[in-house]
């Protein structure tokens, strides 16, 4: 079975952006950007691939779900699919029609998440963001956790869910030299 890892960018306080939406506040170091291009390239954005001179299948990776307000920021920017090298999901209660025929627009990400798993293929990369985490809490598999040097004080939480502990198991941590760590975890059994 395919498992859902939650890769996201995190800073120390636990935020995943500001409480507009924006993340610019993440520095893109070059040892940064390095670290995704080799761990993680299917993550980085069409556009960023093909100036990195990368292509083919991602290593984790053939899948990224996204919440409405994260595909939002691409759709600001012109962008109707930042991540055309995946099969891509938007969870939205407002958007009714995609604006790009590889993008699926859906209403029930509990559902398409297990419909997916079931499936065969590589992981299942949940890109963002707080509120949608929060819903498929249930299904997150695995988390890697970009954890950045940086205190934001309010914003967009990594997973919001209000007052609900749920215990991870550390599998790999990673520092570099611009001060991001790289935090894999998996649930704990219950």
């Amino acid at each position: 079975m395919r498992r859902l890892t939650y890769y996201v960018a995190s800073t120390l306080d636990g935020f995943i952006a500001s409480p507009q939406g924006a993340y610019d506040f993440f520095k893109m170091e070059p040892d940064y950007l390095d670290a995704i291009a080799a761990e993680y390239p299917e993550t980085l954005p069409a556009s960023y691939r093909a100036f990195r001179g990368l292509s083919g299948p991602g290593q984790h990776f053939d899948t990224v779900l996204e919440g409405r307000n994260t595909y939002q920021v691409g759709l600001d920017a012109g962008v109707t699919n930042a991540y055309p090298h995946l099969e891509h999901y938007v969870f939205s209660r407002t958007l009714t029609q995609s604006p790009d025929p590889k993008v699926t627009i859906s209403t029930t990400p509990l559902a398409t998440v297990r419909e997916l798993k079931a499936r065969e293929g590589r992981g299942i990369w949940l890109c963002g963001g707080g509120a949608l985490a929060a819903e498929l809490r249930p299904e997150i598999d695995a988390y890697v956790i970009k954890l950045n040097p940086v205190i934001v004080g309010s914003g967009i939480k990594l997973v919001d869910t209000g007052f609900s502990p749920q215990r991870l198991q550390l599998t790999g941590a990673r520092t570099l030299a611009s001060g991001v760590v790289f935090l894999n975890y998996v649930r704990q059994p219950a």
